[in-house]
């Protein structure tokens, strides 16, 4: 690690969590560990997460989903393409430099070539200096979702990461490799880095020059600890080994909830949770009767009553209540018989093979997921072959899109329905970064038209009414198999605050964790 802190707080215990009345000692156990240090290599709530404890937002959303301010003290609309941001001055990075508007304009422009974050990007046409603490952004059209976005712009050291190490560009997005910016990092946020030990122990300091001196947060120092097992997880949490978990698997929330000094908090989530079917690597999923075979024989309501225990939504579409394009007529639709049916009229009545492929520490039960949709698709006579993986091996082969149904969860980046398609079901577009995360290869025109002009609009019930069509196609199209939306929830001991940090964003705000 390239910065280390250089005043050590008051000598901690060595076990458990120990504290003085200003500063706390915690350890935190997670199904996995960030894969990268690099705030724009990939996109995924582990790298969220990262990004909120050594970077900073222009701004955040709040629990409520409203827009705080961050490192943009304040913003407004110049026109209708034009949007403003006011910085905060006298921001530090971890390396002692200070934050301007050369750093914010600098992020921009990396994100906009970022593999994962150009999609999210792409409305914008450019974002411009105008002073050294003001910026605007600029869009090609109308755009409603710029503080939305804006929460993705975490401003970066642009003259730590600027030059070469070891020949190569420090400022490199290298995805799964080993570049400057994944393994050195200098932010504006509340932690540094000590130490990191991929997949076994990533340590976290106070930064002794945080801006944000009004935050409640009193943790010196975090220690995160992947943890795969979630029995595993839960008993470290019990013996008192570790002071917060996340998740807490639905099989084991009435015994943290029970126990004493230990509490459950849990909220309900807006991630999706879906498998895809790569029409490209297996000829039988082109045909749109094959695709409504295999959702209509996963049962998807029984995947949440028996694995889930109820701690999770059905879902039979994107975006779940309360986001635009919501349609509540697109409800699941498990019926075996009729999956049977769908097969014999598409000419697969004998069935056929495939390959599915799923993580095994990503998403709540994902590998027990995996194997009740693979033993639901046999009731149809489709043999599948089924793979699971660890989070970091898994991640490298979706990207090549590796087998013919993959899982993936998403949770909308803007907290709007456009989002997810835009990742996973509009047509995979290596320019705009659209479909980045779409291994089903679906194509749709109509879908495409329809997102991108609802993007455009500023009248929100024009906006829904778009958003609900895209809905609707993907539904007739069986564009996906939907399984549930995920709920969240933590164990930690008593003297944590946690329900303040946590959000439907599972990104915990860890530099405001207050120990009492």
């Amino acid at each position: 690690m390239k910065f280390f802190k250089t005043k050590l707080a008051v000598a901690l215990l060595a076990a458990g969590l120990s504290f003085t009345s200003s500063a706390a000692d915690v350890t935190v156990a997670y199904d996995a560990d960030p894969v990268s240090l690099d705030p724009h290599e990939q996109l995924s709530g582990g790298t969220m997460q990262m990004s909120h404890m050594l970077f900073d937002p222009l701004v955040r959303f709040t629990k409520e989903f409203d827009f705080e301010a961050r490192l943009a003290e304040k913003w407004e609309r110049i026109d209708a393409t034009t949007f403003r941001f006011n910085l905060r001055k006298g921001v530090k990075f971890h390396s002692g430099n200070t934050m301007t508007a050369d750093d914010v304009v600098w992020t921009f422009n990396r994100l906009k070539v970022s593999g994962d974050f150009k999609g999210v990007f792409a409305p914008y046409e450019k974002m411009v200096k105008v002073d050294d603490y003001t910026v605007e952004i600029k869009s090609t059209e109308p755009y409603p979702l710029v503080l939305q976005t804006a929460t993705y712009i975490f401003p970066m050291d642009s003259k730590f990461y600027s030059g070469q190490a070891d020949g190569k560009d420090k400022g490199a997005i290298v995805k799964h490799g080993n570049s400057f910016a994944s393994t050195n990092v200098s932010g504006t946020g509340p932690f540094i880095v000590t130490s990191r030990e991929q997949g076994i122990k990533v340590v976290f300091e106070r930064f002794d020059d945080y801006w944000d001196t009004k935050s409640p947060g009193n943790v010196d120092k975090l220690t995160l600890v992947p943890i795969k097992e979630d029995a595993t997880r839960v008993a470290a949490l019990l013996s008192g080994d570790v002071d917060l978990i996340h998740p807490v698997a639905p099989n084991d929330q009435k015994r943290v909830k029970t126990t004493k000094d230990i509490d459950l908090t849990t909220v309900a989530g807006t991630r999706i949770i879906t498998f895809q079917m790569n029409q490209n690597s297996n000829p039988a999923l082109k045909d749109v009767r094959v695709r409504q075979a295999i959702v209509h024989a996963i049962n998807n309501k029984g995947i949440v009553k028996k694995i889930m225990k109820g701690f999770a939504t059905t879902a039979g579409q994107q975006g779940p209540a309360g986001y635009a394009g919501y349609d509540q007529a697109l409800v699941p639709r498990y019926d075996l018989k009729k999956a049977k049916q769908l097969m014999k009229e598409a000419g697969y009545e004998k069935g056929f093979k495939l390959s599915m492929m799923a993580p095994n520490n990503r998403y709540v039960n994902d590998a027990k997921i995996a194997q009740a949709a693979s033993a639901m698709l046999s009731k149809i006579g489709i043999k599948v072959d089924l793979k699971t993986l660890p989070k970091a091996q898994y991640w490298p082969e979706f990207d090549v899109c590796a087998a013919d149904m993959m899982m993936i969860g998403w949770h909308s980046d803007t907290e709007d329905s456009a989002n997810f398609s835009e990742f996973l079901t509009m047509t995979r577009n290596k320019e705009t970064g659209k479909g980045a995360y779409n291994c089903g290869h679906y194509a749709n025109p109509t879908v495409d038209n329809l997102v991108n002009s609802a993007n455009a609009e500023t009248d929100p019930a024009k906006r829904g009414a778009m958003l609900q069509e895209v809905e609707q196609i993907l539904y007739k199209d069986a564009a996906f198999v939907p399984l549930h939306w995920q709920n969240l929830a933590w164990g930690a001991k008593s003297n944590l605050e946690i329900a303040p940090i946590v959000n439907a964003l599972n990104f915990p705000y860890f530099g405001d964790l207050v120990v009492k």
